[in-house]
């Protein structure tokens, strides 16, 4: 299952990281791909020594990290700092699946969840192509919206035709390691919240609140 997380970065937010975008130091992105990834990466990252990381990752972090879809969905327990790519005409990124674990030998966490978060729209090309059980899925955000994934999910970036695309992508270990778990959880949670809302003090409300509490509490691994 994936989610489609509207407004993550507001119109404010996203000028200030573009602006900081726009003259930074890029790097090719085969520099942080793993062995298998690196033969079909072709892409752009803000160099790892850039010191506009703090500046981008106190507005992006906190903005996605605090938001009800985001914590109802991935569960997080670690998360990473963002990558910043950039992809322009020609370039792609093929068929993958990211690395289970990712981090320096000192902060170790593995890939539950992978996070793109669209800084731009103004590209063509350039989807998002994420094959589920149900086929490929291909998206392409507004920007300030955010797609998140399991990360065992094979994806690729599509060619971009012509423009500029700026991404943020973020991983997490989540507290719920099965993904299918996680998806009931969230759904169960999405019914829990409508109850909530709409008949707080019922018998029925208490029942499905009780049974989504006891199960994030015997599949979380904290």
């Amino acid at each position: 299952m994936l989610l489609a997380i509207k407004n993550v970065l507001n119109e404010n937010q996203l000028k200030v990281i573009r602006t900081l975008l726009k003259n930074a130091e890029f790097v090719d992105g085969k520099l942080s791909a793993g062995k298998e990834a690196k033969q079909v990466k072709n892409n752009q990252e803000l160099a790892q020594q850039s010191p506009l990381h703090d500046q981008l990752n106190q507005m992006l972090m906190p903005a996605l990290l605090n938001h009800p879809e985001y914590q109802a969905f991935a569960f997080p327990l670690k998360v990473a700092t963002p990558f910043y790519a950039r992809y322009t005409q020609g370039m792609t990124y093929g068929f993958h699946v990211d690395d289970p674990i990712m981090g320096p030998m000192n902060g170790r966490y593995r890939t539950d969840i992978s996070t793109t978060v669209f800084l731009n729209d103004e590209y063509e090309g350039g989807e998002l192509a994420i094959k589920t059980s149900y086929g490929v899925q291909r998206l392409s955000l507004n920007a300030g919206d955010a797609v998140v994934y399991p990360s065992t999910s094979l994806h690729q970036v599509d060619p971009i035709s012509s423009g500029e695309r700026l991404v943020a992508v973020i991983w997490a270990q989540s507290m719920i390691k099965d993904p299918q778990k996680r998806e009931l959880l969230y759904e169960l949670g999405q019914a829990r919240n409508i109850l909530i809302d709409e008949r707080a003090q019922s018998d029925e409300t208490a029942h499905v609140s009780n049974v989504y509490a006891n199960l994030v509490r015997r599949w979380s691994e904290l």
